[in-house]
């Protein structure tokens, strides 16, 4: 679905970000599960370079991206806005009691066994990667991530998806995996490289990215440094 102004539902987003953050900010997480179910959204973009206006922590409390409202609530936090489109979206969660379960438990393992290190990892490489604690803490935190990358693959086995068919499970997790696109570590297992490729070739995952990218594209650093 194209961003649609006059769309209910409104999701926040940054005016522009670094490269190296570019396809990353969790606004794609919210882009890409809209664009799962089917539905429409406006985007308001904030400058990622100044301070929140004092209003918008009434609707994200810690002033992140993205928040969220459509007629029916206010959201803030990426996995529990993907939950509440979910709910009204059988492909991202199933109908089925057992099916929704697994599925929400796989979101929130991307978000609490997955990608706690792997944002470690991220923050070490990206901001830290010359400070002298940053080469002494970086082994270890590639290690654990290793670790929590061959479990997931373990898991995978000869599946397609987490519970053999696309789920919110799926999305979320795609979308912490893709944090290490500056490192080879995915790579380094075969199936979960193939599993992170099938998921980024989804229609609605590469219609989000775009969207997010295109937003960026109309706001250059300097317009908004």
């Amino acid at each position: 679905m194209p961003v649609d102004p006059k769309a209910a539902i409104e999701v926040t987003a940054f005016a522009w970000v670094p490269d190296f953050a570019k396809g990353q900010v969790r606004d794609l997480r919210v882009r890409w599960a809209l664009e799962e179910a089917g539905l429409a959204y406006r985007q308001r973009l904030l400058d990622a370079m100044s301070p929140r206006p004092e209003a918008y922590f009434q609707e994200q409390p810690f002033g992140q991206v993205p928040a969220y409202r459509d007629d029916t609530v206010q959201l803030f936090e990426s996995g529990a806005i993907v939950l509440h489109i979910g709910e009204d979206c059988e492909a991202l969660l199933p109908r089925d009691i057992a099916g929704k379960a697994r599925a929400t438990a796989w979101l929130i393992a991307a978000l609490n066994s997955m990608e706690p290190r792997i944002l470690e990892l991220a923050i070490i490489d990206f901001f830290h990667r010359d400070a002298e604690w940053a080469r002494l803490r970086r082994p270890e935190v590639l290690e654990k991530v290793r670790e929590k990358l061959a479990r997931l693959a373990a898991w995978l086995g000869d599946k397609e998806y987490l519970e053999g068919r696309f789920t919110a499970g799926d999305l979320m997790m795609a979308a912490v995996l893709r944090a290490l696109r500056h490192t080879d570590l995915v790579a380094e297992q075969p199936t979960l490289a193939a599993y992170l490729a099938r998921c980024e070739a989804r229609p609605a995952f590469q219609r989000a990215l775009a969207a997010q990218l295109e937003s960026f594209a109309k706001s250059p650093a300097a317009a908004v440094a």
